[in-house]
């Protein structure tokens, strides 16, 4: 979508003479010394292909049509082999790095409340023979405190160094290990921890004081916790028959020769590798068995989309590892001799919360060259730079939008624009490092304004995939040289893709002129089922007559005529209201959600009501602004609480849903503001910041019942509210009234039969 070009017409016409111009001039020596290089041809080819020339497939990429990838490396078939072949090639090249802090300190806020903020200094590298070095002393030294082959151990703990290192341990000892998202509540907790009957745990400080230290007496068979931070402590104050250790003390342990010498139990393809639980977006987290060769098989299908990754690439790692989107990406770039630096989203850039005013964010002395994001977080860098390009000067705005703009259309022919590239859009790119040459997207659907402002102001190819922790992450990754949007691109060389007839929603794979239908994913990434869920096992996962093993997805998907998959739906958010309609919950939520006067929002519905209502996090700098037009005063909570703020949001959500055609019946009718932001830490979104619906119907459900009872005694109303001008109209579905109503154009008019009528208020 190109931006609006808010500019003189003759002012417009000569900016396109010059663009003209310049392109005509600069033409010739760019076809002569590069060309227009093989972007455009390869964006263009068929990229997967049916096997049985069936519109439901199997699909499979054009380049695994006879075989789907499973290896890696030939002999490396387990994930301790994998780290020991890229220690054998890269042995002094850096692998982990973390930030040194130099201070810390308080800083006050206008509300009184106090941030810590930190100066942080260069980066500290161990080398790949480094970690190679630390991770077996620390799996020695984890032997040597009783912690045995094929038993489960547990990992509890927020994205480091020392999180890689504990799980290249364990791949090597054979130990499965057990990751548990960081921001988990307790009750979650340990219930992960009972029901795989874990002793040893490793976590951080902060963690073990404030989240797991209160459940100890929950989990009775815990018998060791390995705290990671480097600075030894004298651990008191824990129930009997716990023994808490720091890491240092236990590779100590592990490096006494009598322990060192011991042998090791090294895994099979076949054993447990990862028991990884789950976000619980859809309720209590449950544990996906993950084997050595299906972390192996869904690391080989990733490689295989990110061209020339090697050992020059410097990834940024600040996503839960606890997230098969990160884990898999940090187990890419060891395998392929990446250096991987550590972050978090509170020192990522330059104005993250934690960095203070002045000192650089992580991106700014990193800047790496690969970086893995998930939506939520490129729609905040999305909606922040256009904020901050509507309060440029008029010159400078329309400066940007045209470049926008015709590098879009550039883009659209595979040509480069290094010109608007260092001219205009060098700031932008410089809030990731400025050397960013791939950024990848996952664990939720990514729109396309965002994703085509990601093209275009940080100058790199965005490879959206598609792919859950049942499949290791791996399912689907666009090409680079793929610029279209709203598609995740052809199956990896891993995996191959079927689509199911979904009768009740309507969705067949004879369905033109896209076959559609629910999304299996088949392959040797699939993973070995649920821990302890026979019944889940039974209805999700299934083998065909080849010995394939299939994982049943419950999301909506078409393949277009290149094999190339979109996502248009998900079987769990799809609701039948009352009149019979069908709404998408992630279909709305997805179109509003690039609403600038929107952080975040939740729609709601049920099949006893007919229509839908909204849960809307505001961006705050909007919404005060035009609180401050409407001269509406108060605290940011009293805004959000304001009857008339929330019409005033309620008009805005509904003029973009109309500008981006949603149906009549899927815009909500009413909203309810809120103040608080939605972050793990509160438990209603997830880790990948994915909405935990039933945790956010529970917390409102006071408000879902006052909007309920206050539409029932309103008249029977569409609710559409749209502009007209001047005036704010509503469609509603009653007998033709045109009282004080001036709006009644020829165009406007309601036909004599099935009335649709407007009436001011």
């Amino acid at each position: 979508m190109k931006l609006k070009e808010d500019m003189n017409p003759l002012l417009l016409q000569v900016f396109r003479s010059v663009v003209w111009v310049y392109s005509f001039i600069t033409f010739l020596p760019w076809y002569l010394l590069s060309g227009p290089g093989p972007a455009p041809e390869r964006s263009r080819r068929v990229k997967a292909l049916s096997l049985s020339g069936d519109p439901g497939g199997p699909y499979r990429a054009a380049n695994s049509l006879r075989r789907l990838a499973s290896v890696l490396y030939p002999g490396c078939d387990t994930l301790d082999k994998v780290f020991e072949h890229a220690r054998q090639r890269f042995p002094d090249r850096d692998c982990l790095g973390t930030r040194e802090v130099l201070s810390e300190e308080d800083e006050s806020q206008p509300n009184g409340k106090l941030f810590k903020k930190v100066i942080l200094g260069d980066y500290i590298w161990l080398s790949f023979e480094e970690t190679y070095q630390a991770a077996l002393s620390f799996g020695s030294g984890l032997a040597a405190l009783g912690q045995k082959p094929h038993y489960n151990i547990a990992i509890f703990c927020e994205t480091r160094a020392e999180w890689l290192i504990t799980a290249q341990a364990c791949f090597m000892y054979n130990f499965p290990l057990v990751t548990l998202y960081s921001t988990l509540g307790g009750p979650a907790i340990a219930h992960g921890l009972n029901e795989t009957e874990v002793t040893h745990i490793i976590t951080s400080k902060d963690l073990l004081q404030t989240r797991l230290k209160d459940i100890l007496l929950e989990v009775p068979r815990l018998q060791h916790i390995i705290v990671i931070d480097a600075k030894l402590t004298k651990w008191e104050g824990y129930p009997r028959g716990i023994s808490v250790h720091n890491m240092a003390t236990v590779q100590e342990l592990g490096n006494k020769p009598e322990n060192l010498s011991r042998p090791r139990s090294q895994p099979l393809p076949s054993d447990i590798a990862v028991i990884m639980y789950t976000s619980g977006s859809t309720g209590i987290p449950k544990g996906v068995m993950v084997s050595h060769s299906n972390i192996i098989a869904g690391i080989t299908g990733m490689a295989e989309r990110i061209p020339g990754l090697g050992e020059n690439d410097t990834y940024i790692g600040y996503l839960p590892l606890a997230h098969v989107l990160e884990l898999s990406a940090e187990l890419v770039c060891t395998s392929h001799g990446c250096r991987i630096g550590y972050s978090s989203p509170q020192t990522l850039a330059d104005q993250s919360t934690k960095i203070k005013k002045g000192s650089k964010g992580d991106t700014s002395v990193l800047q790496p060259t690969l970086m893995a994001a998930v939506p939520e977080i490129m729609d905040r860098i999305y909606k922040n730079v256009m904020t901050k390009v509507e309060e440029m000067s008029s010159v400078q705005r329309t400066m940007f939008v045209l470049a926008y703009n015709y590098k879009m259309e550039q883009l659209c022919k595979g040509n480069s624009t290094p010109l608007c590239d260092g001219l205009v859009f060098r700031k932008v790119r410089s809030l990731l490092g400025g050397r960013t040459r791939v950024l990848l997207s996952g664990g939720a659907p990514l729109s396309a304004a965002t994703q085509r402002f990601m093209n275009i102001c940080f100058c790199c190819p965005v490879g959206q995939g598609y792919g859950l922790t049942e499949t290791c992450g791996a399912g689907t990754i666009s090409d680079m040289w793929d610029y279209s949007t709203g598609r995740v691109g052809a199956p990896l060389i891993c995996s191959e893709i079927s689509l199911k007839n979904w009768e009740e929603g309507g969705y067949h794979s004879t369905d033109k002129p896209n076959p559609r239908g629910e999304i299996l994913i088949g392959g040797p990434n699939v993973t070995m089922g649920y821990y302890k869920n026979e019944a889940k096992n039974q209805e999700d996962f299934f083998v065909d007559g080849n010995g394939q093993r299939w994982f049943c997805t419950g999301d909506i998907g078409e393949f277009h005529p290149d094999g190339c998959l979109k996502i248009i739906d998900r079987k769990k958010d799809l609701v039948k209201l009352q009149a019979g309609e069908y709404v998408s919950l992630g279909k709305v939520e997805a179109v509003l959600k690039n609403c600038s006067f929107i952080d975040n929002i939740c729609v709601y519905a049920n099949s006893d009501q007919s229509y839908v209502i909204g849960f809307v996090v505001p961006n705050q700098k909007q919404l005060m602004a035009l609180a401050e037009q409407r001269r509406v005063r108060g605290s940011w909570e009293e805004i959000c609480n304001s009857s008339e703020m929330e019409m005033e949001m309620l008009e805005i959500i509904t003029d973009a849903a109309i500008r981006d055609k949603l149906e009549r019946f899927e815009i909500p009718r009413k909203i309810r503001l809120s103040p608080e932001p939605w972050t793990p830490e509160t438990g209603l979104v997830t880790d990948a910041f994915k909405l935990k619906r039933k945790e956010l119907k529970s917390h409102y459900q006071d408000d879902i019942e006052r909007i309920n009872s206050g539409l029932k005694e309103q008249p029977e109303t569409s609710g559409t509210v749209i502009r007209w001008r001047k005036w704010r109209v509503q469609i509603t579905t009653h007998r033709p009234t045109f009282s004080n109503c001036r709006l009644a154009t020829p165009a406007l008019r309601p036909a004599k039969a099935a009335a649709t009528s407007i009436s001011t208020f």
